[in-house]
């Protein structure tokens, strides 16, 4: 039975997938004015867009995020972006293929050679990625193996059953194409454009924003999204002075002020500076002061899963635990502030100088850290209180070395930051002082066939003019169109009747209190106009 023949009652109810959502109206009107303020925002500080595709290669997010975070190693949503074709259609036929028929087992022969030989050409040509040599002579030998099978090995299932599982094993692993990640975060895209576009060629530093949707593949929970947007800003230049950290906290600071967020606190911290070619850094010598710190049995047998996992992959991070149980354990593990080189010192004690000046107030946190490779120096966090235990609403730091590490150019400064819209649109409507509502302007009752061209017309000049304009399609009762408009929450009613049509004049009803009044329609444009401000002299 097909699905539009099924009754009613037994026809799929699709609904969005686990860890997503949609947004409607009118809650979708406080997003978009979030993302407008937030441009606003940035841009008076001379930031300018940014948009890089929603997916990239994986090996970008694993070189720059790192091989062993939990982005890469659990969360990121990756697929191999093969070519359709004869090729991609072979390896799925032989992969899937079930027959046991002497025919099908012909058949699967037949497509395992013409599979190696496609494989082998593709490659050559380069429209695939290289395959592995030992793998596809082993997949030829195989295959050979049952061409030249007696009559007695091929009614053995055992024995081509091992053969066809090794084939298809070998098919299923050789690449088609590269493999292809959506993006859990846009910092490494960013990078990846910058280089590209060599945008170092630039005069001054790039200073650059995005707004976007993310991806990862985590356990959806409240104000967690598989699908989740992010805006977030880079500056991207030859200099790394503490006034430019400083600079782009303070934006931050403008973005909740404008969102009137009165509650919050900035933290920050220096996690030193990595090893380089030219000097040794300081971080990577605390790094195993913490390790070795973190191996002692009498701390590691206290530590949950997570943490003693991490304790030999990036111990940093168990810095940022919320375990309440492994708190005071934290508490009393090396400050990486007390180990920092003078270089790094005196950087962070000229980014609190910065901030100062700016009047920005922040709170010193010794176990703010970040989860991601690439960070260097300044690290910052905005939590709230407004959002409960959840209580991030961005955070951000430096990360000098990122460009060199994608194939950039040496001597290439960054620092930046990334804001959950979620997380901030949660917070505006616990503040509850944004009120932002997309409203119906005018909605225009016209009553009778006469009065349409001249409703449709209006509609028009009152769109044109910036207004939002609700036509009906259809012909209303005059009672129920005000009904309508009232649910609506449009501010006036234009009301074109026979009478109307009749007098050359239109009716306008302001629902607020219901006062009426009759205009021309010279003077519908002018009616809607904000009132110039005068200037008044003194003494008048």
């Amino acid at each position: 039975m097909s699905e539009a023949a099924k009754p009613e009652n037994e026809r799929r109810k699709f609904r969005a997938i686990k860890g997503t959502r949609d947004i409607l109206p009118p809650d979708s009107a406080l997003w978009n004015w979030f993302e407008k303020t937030a441009r606003s925002v940035m841009e008076s500080y001379n930031f300018g867009e940014i948009r890089t595709p929603i997916f990239e290669e994986t090996e970008l997010f694993a070189r720059s995020i790192g091989g062993e975070t939990d982005i890469v190693a659990k969360e990121m949503f990756s697929f191999e972006d093969r070519a359709s074709g004869r090729l991609a259609e072979l390896k799925d036929i032989i992969v899937l293929r079930t027959s046991k028929s002497s025919a099908g087992l012909r058949a699967f022969i037949a497509e395992a050679a013409e599979f190696i030989e496609l494989a082998t050409e593709s490659s050559r040509r380069r429209d695939i990625p290289s395959v592995d040599e030992e793998k596809i002579d082993a997949l030829r030998s195989n295959v050979a193996a049952l061409e030249k099978a007696s009559h007695q090995q091929l009614v053995d299932h055992e024995f081509v059953r091992m053969l066809s599982n090794a084939i298809r094993a070998v098919v299923y692993i050789t690449a088609l194409g590269t493999f292809t990640t959506l993006r859990p975060e846009a910092t490494a895209s960013v990078v990846r454009a910058y280089i590209e576009h060599g945008m170092h060629t630039r005069p001054g530093d790039q200073k650059l924003y995005y707004v976007g949707p993310m991806f990862r593949r985590e356990r959806p929970q409240k104000g967690r999204y598989r699908q989740f947007c992010q805006i977030g800003a880079e500056v991207l230049g030859a200099s790394d002075a503490p006034a430019i950290d400083a600079e782009l906290i303070q934006m931050l600071t403008d973005l909740l002020e404008r969102c009137q967020i009165e509650k919050y606190t900035l933290l920050i911290n220096s996690i030193g500076c990595p090893d380089t070619p030219e000097r040794k850094g300081c971080r990577p010598k605390y790094v195993e002061l913490l390790r070795a710190k973190l191996r002692e049995p009498e701390i590691f047998s206290k530590l949950g899963a997570d943490s003693q996992r991490r304790v030999e992959t990036n111990p940093l991070r168990v810095m940022d635990s919320k375990l309440p149980e492994e708190q005071g354990i934290i508490e009393k593990l090396p400050k990486i502030s007390e180990h920092l080189c003078a270089d790094c010192r005196e950087h962070y004690e000229e980014l609190k100088k910065e901030l100062k000046l700016r009047e920005v107030p922040f709170t010193e946190s010794p176990r703010l850290v970040r989860g991601l490779d690439y960070y260097m120096r300044t690290t910052f966090e905005i939590t709230s209180p407004i959002l409960g235990a959840q209580n991030a609403l961005c955070g951000g730091g430096r990360y000098d070395g990122l460009v060199e590490m994608l194939g950039g150019p040496k001597g290439i400064k960054g620092i930046g930051f990334a804001l959950g819209e979620d997380r901030f649109i949660d917070a505006i409507v616990e503040a509850k002082k944004i009120h932002a509502a997309r409203t119906v302007d005018v909605f225009i009752a016209w009553m009778g066939e006469r009065a349409y061209p001249t409703a449709v017309r209006l509609a028009h000049v009152l769109r044109g003019e910036k207004h939002t304009v609700e036509l009906p399609p259809e012909e209303m009762k005059f009672r129920k169109a005000l009904e309508r408009a009232d649910k609506m929450g449009a501010r006036y009613v234009l009301i074109i009747g026979e009478d109307e049509i009749a007098s050359d004049m239109l009716t306008i009803k302001r629902l607020a209190d219901g006062k009426q009044e009759k205009i021309s329609e010279e003077a519908l444009v002018d009616f809607f106009r904000p009132p110039v401000p005068t200037k008044e002299g003194p003494g008048s």
